[in-house]
């Protein structure tokens, strides 16, 4: 099949699942050709989509927010189209890339595949004038203009039905990951000056409201005033970098933190002994899933996908969504103790095997071959 494949923020959990799927796709021997934006792209993310070697790789400015500029993205990639396909398939990925990739004026039809990654109106804090707004223009979108969209989780599944999207045209496709390296603890920690007997928190991903890093400064400041040997590593970038570096900076325990965008997230797994985030909102965070299959246990706030890869008080613990820190800190105590982390740590590792990236691509393959058809 010929595949083209739209993203507009390009890095993150979505620019992994992106990259991820091209590479899947052409390794099954289809055509693929990438559409990236460069206004918000990681330097990591833009390097590894060209080593990949696709049929094209094409760069289309996209904001992240609604204006006028997204008419003439809307033109270049329309022209991307006209001059790389014609094309089987055309998967939006993201709110912005996934509205412009899927309106199209009228001929030959060419089968449109939607991936949210987290739809907007997801986000307990848009407000009611905001859902309204963007819950519309997604039912009209997925109504009129998608032969299918697909959720990377049930609770995703569940938040696109309660918009008024038609059951026919919606499918579940989890997210898969690779199983994390195990062999770069020392080295990491080595890197970061990380002392090897330290009881160390991560979080990883974009820096950015979504992902609430500035909560997890703030619990953190309460849980090193009661563990010693606690530390906390965080992998990202994004729009708060500078906010974020104020906070630690004025926390009390910057040296106990850091921040650092020189490893992804598969290699900080193995420096860590346990997933701390406290994100607003998610679909099905990568993060998760890479955290799952390298058996480390999790405090995670009650976001979509959690449900998917934690049992609470069992291979982690579920927290309430909201900005008080002193509720994540306590989790984080709670897992601080020797016994109760070895316990949780035990069961991860039981569960490790759950989240192939092989699963993934098959599934989404089937949906392209079954609309082509």
């Amino acid at each position: 099949m010929r595949l083209m494949e739209v993203l507009e923020p390009s890095g993150g959990g979505s620019g992994r699942h992106f990259i991820d799927l091209c590479r899947g796709m052409q390794a099954r021997g289809h055509i693929v050709h990438a559409v990236y934006s460069p206004v918000r792209a990681e330097e990591r993310f833009v390097e590894e989509l060209q080593a990949l070697d696709l049929a094209g790789v094409h760069s289309v400015s996209m904001a992240r927010s609604p204006g006028p500029s997204d008419l003439a993205a809307w033109r270049s990639l329309s022209a991307v189209m006209r001059r790389a396909g014609p094309f089987d398939i055309i998967h939006g990925h993201s709110s912005k890339a996934g509205a412009l990739s899927r309106l199209r004026l009228p001929g030959r039809h060419v089968a449109r595949v939607y991936t949210p990654h987290a739809f907007r109106t997801m986000d307990p804090g848009l407000g009611n004038l905001g859902r309204k707004v963007y819950g519309s223009i997604e039912k009209l979108l997925a109504r009129s203009f998608t032969d299918r969209l697909i959720c990377v989780s049930a609770d995703e599944y569940a938040h696109a039905r309660a918009l008024g999207m038609p059951r026919e045209k919606l499918s579940i496709v989890v997210n898969g990951v690779k199983t994390p390296p195990t062999d770069l603890r020392e080295a990491v920690r080595n890197a970061l000056a990380i002392p090897a007997d330290a009881l160390v928190f991560g979080f990883v991903g974009r820096l950015s409201h979504q992902k609430a890093p500035e909560r997890l400064v703030a619990a953190f400041k309460l849980l090193a005033e009661r563990v010693p040997n606690a530390h906390l590593l965080m992998v990202g970038t994004g729009e708060m970098e500078d906010a974020v570096r104020q906070r630690i900076e004025a926390s009390g325990c910057a040296d106990r933190i850091s921040l650092t965008a020189h490893f992804t997230g598969p290699q900080a797994m193995a420096a860590i002994d346990a997933l701390a985030m406290p994100s607003r909102y998610e679909a099905m965070s990568y993060v998760m899933l890479e955290a799952a299959a390298a058996g480390k246990p999790m405090v995670l706030t009650e976001v979509g996908g959690a449900s998917t890869v934690l049992r609470d008080g069992e291979n982690g613990i579920l927290v309430e969504n909201d900005d008080d820190p002193e509720r994540l800190a306590a989790a984080m105590l709670r897992l601080s103790d020797a016994d109760t982390l070895a316990r949780h740590t035990q069961a991860a590792l039981a569960r490790r095997h759950d989240y192939g990236l092989d699963r993934m691509i098959s599934e989404t393959e089937a949906i392209y071959r079954a609309l082509v058809a």
